[in-house]
């Protein structure tokens, strides 16, 4: 299977020179998936360079490279500080992270993540992963229903929804997409296919987990990069965007400046490389329309005062 049949990699000449590759050095794919991203870094790579490359999905693998420099991990990114202890690997020059959905995984029917097809509400990045979308829709409170539509979706009537899931889910089955669009469709509002999109993102978010697991590898990326080392970080929502902007800026998630017990002005490790974040060209929009929602964040390592 070839990296474009896959997923096609997005802004992949933005973020190979965002990274700014040392060809001696150590590099982290946080989201291997179709390895697009990780064959242009591996290009730039010397017989000394290593690549660690991460992902979830076990159908990433088939898509690695017969290539002594790169090292698979079948795990989250979550992780990463573990697995590059595993590995003897105390820094890295350079981290990316493309947050997007692969094109694989929407376009495999019964992977559950498209609304195009009918198939089982699953929407695990990992199988190993016991959650699916279909048993938070069957037994999650309207609260909590409420409060995923609302916070991970954005759905102007995340409760209305809950309320409705909640009231139809007693006498109704709901464990195929088809099943779930059918009970839900007397309250979309505006565009169908944009309000179905924010839903499923607010699913697919809170199955796998997503802003937990961004915002523990942004903060171990601050421990494994070298100084001067940088981290590229693809979004593809605002949510996302919002967690990464914040943490470059700040070194939290709290849209503001800290202080230590003294008061004084705690610095965000990470120096913020693009003020504004940086979409893709013109002319990749019109070979890669799933691309038109894509922001990359670029930050470099500042060296620590202490």
């Amino acid at each position: 299977m070839q990296d474009g049949e896959y997923h096609v990699p997005v802004m992949l000449n933005e973020v190979i020179d965002a990274l700014q590759i040392v060809p001696s050095g150590i590099y982290v794919d946080c989201t291997f998936g179709g390895g697009g991203h990780s064959k242009k870094i591996l290009s730039k790579l010397d017989a000394h360079g290593q690549l660690i490359v991460f992902d979830q999905d076990e159908d990433a693998r088939r898509n690695i490279p017969d290539d002594s420099r790169i090292t698979f991990v079948p795990h989250n990114f979550r992780h990463l500080q573990r697995f590059l202890r595993f590995y003897k690997i105390t820094a890295v020059n350079g981290i990316l992270a493309d947050l997007g959905t692969s094109s694989h995984q929407i376009n495999v029917a019964e992977r559950g993540f498209s609304t195009r097809f009918d198939a089982s509400l699953d929407m695990r990045m990992s199988r190993n992963e016991i959650k699916t979308a279909g048993e938070i829709i069957r037994s999650y409170s309207e609260e909590k229903l409420h409060k995923i539509f609302e916070q991970y979706g954005e759905v102007t009537n995340a409760k209305t929804l809950a309320r409705l899931i909640v009231d139809q889910r007693r006498t109704q089955q709901l464990t195929t997409i088809n099943e779930f669009k059918n009970v839900i469709y007397p309250v979309v509002k505006g565009n169908p296919d944009k309000y179905l999109a924010q839903v499923f993102q607010a699913l697919r978010i809170e199955v796998n987990d997503e802003l937990n697991a961004l915002k523990e590898m942004l903060e171990q990326s601050v421990a494994v990069l070298k100084n001067s080392g940088r981290i590229a970080v693809i979004t593809f929502h605002s949510i996302e965007d919002r967690i990464v902007k914040n943490f470059f800026r700040y070194g939290n998630f709290e849209e503001e400046q800290q202080r230590d017990l003294f008061g004084n002005t705690i610095t965000s490790p990470l120096k913020s490389i693009t003020k504004k974040p940086i979409v893709p060209s013109a002319e990749e929009l019109k070979s890669n329309p799933r691309a038109r929602s894509s922001k990359l964040r670029i930050a470099e390592k500042q060296e620590s005062l202490i």
